[in-house]
């Protein structure tokens, strides 16, 4: 795969916090512009500081990482926060404005966007993810499901190359997570999952990456990974009691 079909490619990437703790081993993995891929893996296998490089919030450790051909690095740092989006686990530390209209447009407002063009990706992102009509509401006042989506909303007005998710259905309640996934299945964007949740990885990525010990373990298919009981015994994952992972219509 070269630069310009590639999303993401990650090099030989490891890092060590500054108290000595070696988080990541040497972690090789490409994504093609448009894939959806999870990335799983035990609490502790590295996975928080690995989204943490792809923006450059992390580095100083040894490897690459490129997004659509950009090396991350102070270089480009400015180019590769629009390129990656990342989405928190709690829509509150995204959300901070007093309108849900203002917080969708910080980003790129920031990013020097003004006028017609500022209104239009705004318009833009709430639609996507089906909160243009809350445009005008405070985000305390939403709930938990509908601050989620604002805060892909805030990702997505600065259309960014790939949309980074941390465990994106956490805290949501069926139906919520069920409006979530049917918006990142309609994204045109390359999108990484983080989860726990093995079911909604195997629902909305038709490929998966282990992150285990610091180092890519395994890499295939979501549903023949979830699949293989030694595999997910040995990098401590756990599918929820009664679920059969080959039971599951992969979204396309």
């Amino acid at each position: 795969m070269d630069s310009v079909t590639a999303s993401l490619q990650v090099s030989g990437l490891a890092f060590a916090y500054p108290d000595g703790h070696q988080a990541l081993f040497g972690v090789d993995f490409e994504i093609a512009r448009g894939e959806r891929v999870a990335l799983l893996g035990p609490n502790g296998a590295g996975k928080t500081t690995l989204v943490l490089h792809l923006n450059g919030i992390l580095g100083g450790g040894t490897g690459t990482v490129t997004v659509a051909g950009l090396p991350v690095g102070r270089e480009h740092m400015a180019e590769i926060r629009q390129k990656v989006g990342i989405v928190f686990q709690d829509p509150d530390d995204q959300l901070f404005m007093p309108t849900v209209r203002e917080d969708v447009a910080f980003g790129p407002a920031a990013a020097g966007i003004r006028g017609a063009a500022l209104e239009e990706r705004v318009r833009t992102a709430l639609e996507r993810v089906g909160m243009r009509e809350f445009a005008d509401r405070p985000p305390h006042h939403l709930s938990f499901g509908q601050r989620r989506r604002v805060a892909v909303a805030t990702v997505l007005a600065m259309e960014p190359e790939i949309l980074v998710l941390d465990e994106p259905s956490s805290n949501l309640d069926p139906a919520s997570r069920r409006e979530l996934a049917d918006i990142l299945r309609s994204l045109d964007v390359t999108v990484l999952m983080v989860t726990h949740d093995l079911p909604y990885a195997l629902e909305l990525c038709p490929r998966a990456l282990v992150l285990s010990d610091g180092v890519i373990a395994a890499d295939g298919p979501t549903g023949q990974l979830l699949g293989d009981d030694e595999l997910m015994r040995a990098h401590r994952l756990e599918l929820p009691f009664g679920f059969d992972p080959k039971s599951v219509t992969m979204g396309a």
